[in-house]
């Protein structure tokens, strides 16, 4: 049994001797030809070195104060400082809930959290998020020949989440600005921050994608660069030494880095930052629409064709867009001339608008195009709306095939509402009901038509093909939506 072994053993060996010389053959023969990974350049990892030897001095730790007669949560609960910010980011609950501040009376600041900024100017401009220096009693910056610094917020704008901060000292090392338009999707980019509070932690990846609309303002870019807390603010760098936008969020199931991680593009910041440095906040316009997105089938529904635009579900009353006669159910598909690919678009191009300008609105309403004139006002916080009952009165329709009935709407509940007309849905069964209409929903226009009574209602609903899937536009409180009615599914 151990002369058997003994030779399986030596078999073995021997087969190992014979890959080990066929792999030292290849070697020599691939020594001896041509340096084909070195003249295609692309096939060689990237060597980041030099990048981070130019733009690792411009590289900030931010760290933030609040003074200790407050209540801080991070302090009451025991946690690491610079993990508060990581929880106040992500929505992730504070482990040991909201305690009392450790000790009382007038004592030293104690740290809050912890990030990551680059300087703008070599007179003392860093850009960072708004988020790492929001609510903040004081701010210490260090740069990476340890010199510390108080630095001052000079603005912050939290629907960009960007921000501005000074700190006295002149000759330092600027960041230089790239192009945003030249990124592309599989680039290599890299990040150098203060994860945790390691400073001048240096991670790299690739671009996931770009214009990735999260709901927040900016579209962002998209990456699997390693973001950690401590992160946010840092710069992301592509292979020119260029920053092309403020690493901000993360995406997690876990509360740690999984793999994707967002940015905010440095030309959309660099605008808010110079507004910032100019006034201390951002002006921007607004119209005063509440909007939502255009699906496919809706889009089929009523005839736009494809998927665009930004549908508006309310228009403040007395607002710009209501003066100007937008209305809601109206699909706006163009500002001055520009497509609105997709609903986000719609508050990015009017916020980019001077407040006092005209702009020009192309709208989709009930199967056709027009152009409505619109005055932009300056963007302020919007005042809260009252859900309005709806009063039926007494005339009642009778079931359609679509499985609706309906009535009258009263004088008073068309002044709650402020609408011409529409009819009350009092039953909902069949079709109707597996669309999502529900009591009590107001239907403003179905098929395109526009309904003002039950009278015409039920002309609209006798016109309807069985077989063809049918547009409702609904009223449900303050909000306007388009519901598709497939009958006979």
């Amino acid at each position: 049994m151990s002369e058997k072994f003994v030779v399986l053993t030596s078999s073995l060996y021997a087969g190992r001797r014979v890959l080990l010389r066929a792999a030292m053959a290849m070697a020599m023969v691939c020594s001896l030809a041509p340096q084909a990974g070195a003249a295609q350049g692309r096939g060689e990892l990237p060597d980041f070195t030099e990048l981070v030897e130019k733009v690792g001095p411009s590289v900030v730790n931010i760290r933030t104060l609040e003074r200790s007669g407050r209540n801080n949560a991070a302090a009451g609960s025991g946690i690491d400082p610079n993990m508060e910010e990581f929880f106040k980011r992500f929505g992730i609950p504070l482990p040991g809930g909201r305690g009392a501040p450790r000790g009382g009376g007038e004592e030293e600041p104690q740290q809050r959290g912890v990030g990551s900024g680059f300087i703008l100017s070599a007179d003392g401009y860093v850009m960072t998020n708004a988020h790492v220096v929001d609510g903040a009693d004081e701010l210490l910056v260090t740069l990476t020949d340890k010199r510390e610094f108080k630095a001052k917020v000079i603005g912050l704008d939290k629907r960009t989440d960007v921000a501005v901060v000074k700190i006295e000292a002149t000759g330092l090392p600027a960041v230089k600005l790239g192009d945003v338009a030249r990124l592309k999707v599989g680039e290599w980019v890299m990040a150098i921050g203060s994860p945790f509070g390691l400073e001048n932690s240096v991670t790299a990846g690739i671009v996931s994608a770009k214009a990735r609309d999260t709901g927040d303002y900016l579209p962002f870019i998209q990456t699997d660069v390693a973001i950690n807390p401590g992160n946010s603010g840092g710069p992301l760098i592509n292979m020119r030494g260029e920053v092309v936008g403020i690493n901000s969020q993360i995406y997690s199931r876990s509360g740690g880095f999984m793999g994707i991680s967002f940015a905010i593009p440095i030309d959309e910041a660099s605008r808010v930052a110079d507004q910032l440095r100019a006034g201390g906040r951002v002006i921007r316009g607004r119209i005063g629409v509440t909007i939502a997105a255009v699906t496919k089938e809706v889009a089929e529904a009523i005839g736009l064709g494809k998927p665009t635009g930004a549908m508006v579900r309310g228009a403040e009353s007395g607002g710009p867009a209501d003066k100007a006669g937008i209305e809601a159910g109206d699909i706006i598909t163009k500002v001055d001339g520009k497509l609105i690919e997709k609903s986000g678009d719609l508050p990015r191009l009017i916020g980019a608008t001077k407040p006092g300008s005209k702009t020009v609105l192309q709208v989709f309403r009930r199967g056709g195009y027009r152009d409505i004139s619109v005055t932009v006002a300056e963007f302020e916080p919007d005042a809260p709306t009252r859900a309005a009952q709806s009063e039926s009165g007494a005339s009642s329709g009778g079931k359609t095939a679509l499985g609706l009935t309906v009535s009258e709407l009263g004088d008073a509940a068309k002044r709650d509402l402020k609408l011409r007309g529409g009819v009350k849905v009092d039953a909902v069964d069949g079709a109707a009901a597996r669309a999502g209409l529900r009591e009590g929903d107001v239907i403003l226009a179905l098929d395109n038509t526009e309904v003002n009574d039950v009278k015409q209602f039920l002309a609209a609903a006798s016109k309807v093909e069985k077989a063809r899937a049918v547009s409702v536009m609904v009223r449900r409180g303050d909000w306007v939506n388009y519901v598709v009615i497939k009958p006979g599914r």
